[in-house]
């Protein structure tokens, strides 16, 4: 029986990846709905493509129907998601906007194929407490807690001593303090390893993007934030490692492709041959070295949200977000990124993480105080 698979941020890196792999097995897998944010020829192509799949266009306004798109604007996506019947949904939105498309799916009794890690940032301890209730699995999606979900199941939770969390180090890995001070937006997206979306290409070259994914791991996997450490591994061969109560240690090694982790997401629980990954290990030479917190403040950042909790996690979301968009506007400077985030942390933000709605309007003071301190700079 084919597995009905709804692609959120079908126009996207993950999107894209993710209806390459349904074109690649189309008696595993029926489409039943593709969402995209703005981009609306790419998402029609899909219509044309896959006749008959409902389309969603969150990010823009029309008429449902009219020109092939079914439903429009934040409202329209989510009563897509809700509508469509999916098994499983593979979440490829980026950013802070992906967390109520997570919820919705979770809601409609679906699977969820995570690739946005801000639902589990900003969200997570609700995300699991409502996944528990409606009997759904949060499948990890992102190549390095893919590995990490693997590598538990099959050594035990209760085995696992420590998590190694691999880091391509971004463009910028070699670079002073008084080098990063001048680098520029196009400068930032050229990452020399993955080809990603600009928010995390440039979340990449800060480190936001790996401390995103330290909180997101503690709260996946049930770990305290010391208990992760951060390795840069330029190659981006291994993908993450577990240490075990015996110093065993045991990693998961491919190339850098993300329809690897898609796949084994989509089949779970089953293992199926695939084409993506294969490594030949002939001439091949991995390298790994501590970050450095001093250049890259938002690594350190994000272990201090993580061990505080809470309500936390998701301001230093929040804050990155924001500084991430007037960067790219060429408001600021590359630095001013860790500034604006440790300004907007250093205020209090005490509370729960387990009401959508105090979720909703913790994340719009951050931004709103985030843009204050950006109007003084």
């Amino acid at each position: 029986m084919k597995k009905k698979l709804a692609v959120l941020g079908a126009t996207g890196s993950i999107g894209k990846n993710t209806v390459d792999i349904i074109r690649q097995n189309p008696d595993d897998f029926e489409p039943v709905l593709f969402t995209g944010n703005t981009d609306r020829e790419a998402l029609l192509r899909l219509g044309r493509e896959f006749p008959g799949v409902p389309l969603a266009l969150s990010g823009g306004m029309g008429k449902a129907g009219v020109d092939g798109i079914a439903y429009y604007g934040k409202a329209g996506l989510l009563r897509a998601v809700a509508e469509c019947g999916a098994d499983i949904a593979v979440n490829g939105i980026a950013g802070s906007a992906g967390l109520e498309p997570s919820l919705a799916a979770i809601e409609a009794g679906c699977d969820v194929a995570l690739a946005n890690k801000e639902t589990v940032v900003m969200a997570g301890p609700l995300v699991f407490e409502r996944a528990g209730e409606k009997k759904v699995n949060i499948l990890p999606v992102d190549s390095e807690h893919s590995a990490i979900f693997h590598l538990i199941n099959a050594y035990g939770r209760e085995n696992v001593d420590r998590v190694f969390l691999t880091a391509s180090g971004g463009p910028f890995r070699t670079l002073s303090t008084e080098d990063l001070a001048l680098v520029g937006v196009r400068d930032a997206l050229a990452h020399p390893t993955w080809k990603m979306g600009a928010k995390i290409s440039l979340d990449s070259a800060t480190l936001a993007n790996k401390g995103l994914e330290v909180i997101e791991a503690c709260r996946l996997f049930n770990m305290e934030p010391e208990d992760i450490t951060v390795l840069i591994h330029p190659q981006s061969i291994v993908h993450s490692m577990i240490r075990l109560r015996n110093n065993a240690v045991y990693a998961q090694l491919s190339q850098p492709d993300m329809r690897l982790p898609i796949q084994e997401a989509l089949y779970r629980p089953e293992t199926r041959p695939s084409p993506f990954g294969a490594l030949d290990f002939r001439g091949l030479s991995l390298e790994f070295a501590e970050p450095d917190g001093e250049r890259f403040p938002m690594l350190p950042l994000a272990y201090e949200a993580a061990k505080r909790g809470g309500l936390y996690p998701l301001v230093y979301n929040a804050a990155n977000e924001i500084a991430a968009e007037t960067f790219f506007r060429e408001k600021i400077h590359f630095l001013d990124i860790a500034r604006i985030v440790r300004y907007v942390m250093e205020k209090d933000w005490q509370g729960s993480c387990l009401n959508l709605e105090t979720i909703l309007k913790t994340d719009r003071e951050a931004r709103r105080i985030a843009f204050t301190l950006i109007g003084d700079i």
